[in-house]
This record gives C-alpha cells, structure tokens and sequence, in this order.
C-alpha cells in the first residue's frame, strides 16, 4: 500500500493551484496514458497502475518507463483517480512549456474568449488537432488546459496543440492578422471558405463574444440556423467552422 503522503499529493494536483506550482498533471486510462507514453512530449513522473497493465504496453516503453510503474490495488486506484470508474492506471506527467510567441502567418490560429466548462475546452483542442491548427490563445478566464476532466477530453491531442493563456484584448490589439468573430448576427460562414490566415474568436458557452473583443475584430461570422435552437454547443461552432474553412 502506498503511503497517504502520496494520496494525498496526487490529490492535490486536482486543483489548479498546486498543478501550476508543481508544474505537473494527472491523465487516466490506458489509452490516454500509453499514447501520451508513446509521443514522450509530456515528461511521465509516476505510473500508478494495477497489475498487468503493463502487458498492454510496447516493449521499448515499458523499458523506458519500468522505473516510474508502481503497481496499487483497486481501493487505492479509487482514491486517486477522478473518475467515477477507475480504470486501470492514473499517470503523472510534466506540463510541457508553451510556445509564447508563435508565428501566426499563413495559419488559422483559434482564440477562446472564456471558454469555462472543462469539457468544451478538451474537445475544442481535439477538434483544433484534427483540423490541424497548431495554436490557441484562451483568455485567463478559459478553463485550465490541465484540469483532469481537460486532459480526459483531449484524448491526448493536448501534446499536438500549444495553448498559450493571456489577456485578450491586449493580445489582440498586437495582431496585424485578421480576426474573425463568432456571432448569431454575423455574416454566414460559407463567404470566408477561402481564408488561409486569420483570427478565429470563439466566445463564451453563454454570453459569447465579450464587447472588448468583439470591437477588435474586422469581421463576425455565424452559422446559419436552419431550426429553433437557440444556440450551438461552443465546441461544435468550433467543428463545423474549422471544417468549413478547412475545405
């Protein structure tokens, strides 16, 4: 049995707080944890894993990694894990270090005006990987890129994006690329499928585009609305405006 110290640290990194003075994060499950082994961009502290898991795993890895494998028993899995079904391992790894001034050239680069529910978050960084988009600036407000229910969403696609969090507006106001707003009263998407380069701003899941934000972008887009719903899902506009842009 491990010791409560050590339950109580991998506890902690729950919390925003001690991941940023840690430097460190939490993933779970055996496809997350052996595909974010596989890449090795995220430095692994610590596997906690029930017996046998470490079957599953390529030769060269479970080399490279025998050292870091502690093996627990299911009650102690429970106590660590975030999930209301454990399943089979919760790893440690480093935060890696965030790209602070990309270059934004020729690149459709994503902008998250407070984005706040964790799991729009995870999808919205799937989503960007699919469509191959190297970059997104989220305001201070977005939900944090290592929160557990984050990294579950990602599905590892947190490895393949940089994500870099900063003050909007003063972020903006420094961009010579243009900005595209997500609106309801924008104009439809299909007139900017030709955009090779551009700002694509994402607002909050119920106030949308802040006024700040908004008055810095040149132009706004929608989806048209075809039904009654009042609104989309943020991390679905996300999809259907990167595919349409992306064709």
């Amino acid at each position: 049995m491990f010791s409560k110290s050590t339950v109580k640290y991998i506890q902690s990194l729950q919390h925003k707080k001690f991941r940023e003075e840690e430097k460190l994060f939490v993933a779970e499950g055996p496809k997350l944890v052996t595909e974010l082994l596989e890449d090795g961009i995220f430095a692994c502290r610590n596997i906690y894993a029930l017996a046998g898991w470490e079957n599953s795993l390529s030769k060269k890895i479970e080399d490279d990694h025998r050292s870091c494998i502690i093996t627990i028993q299911d009650f102690e899995l429970e106590k660590i894990s975030s999930l209301s079904k454990p399943n089979l391992v919760l790893a440690v790894f480093e935060q890696k270090k965030v790209l602070s001034s990309p270059d934004l050239k020729s690149k459709l680069t994503l902008v998250l005006d407070d984005i706040q529910d964790p799991g729009n978050l995870g999808t919205i960084i799937r989503i960007a990987d699919w469509f191959g988009i190297e970059n997104i600036i989220c305001s201070l407000q977005t939900a944090d890129m290592y929160n557990a229910k984050v990294v579950q969403s990602t599905m590892a696609s947190l490895q393949r994006v940089n994500v870099i969090y900063t003050s909007l507006e003063e972020w903006l106001q420094n961009q010579s690329i243009k900005k595209y707003a997500t609106t309801l009263n924008g104009k439809a998407i299909a007139h900017f499928n030709q955009i090779k380069e551009g700002i694509i701003i994402i607002g909050n899941e119920s106030k949308g585009v802040s006024d700040g934000v908004m008055k810095l972008s040149e132009n706004k887009i929608t989806i048209p609305r075809v039904g009654n719903a009042e609104s989309l899902n943020a991390a679905v506009a996300t999809g259907i405006i990167l595919y349409e842009l992306r064709r």
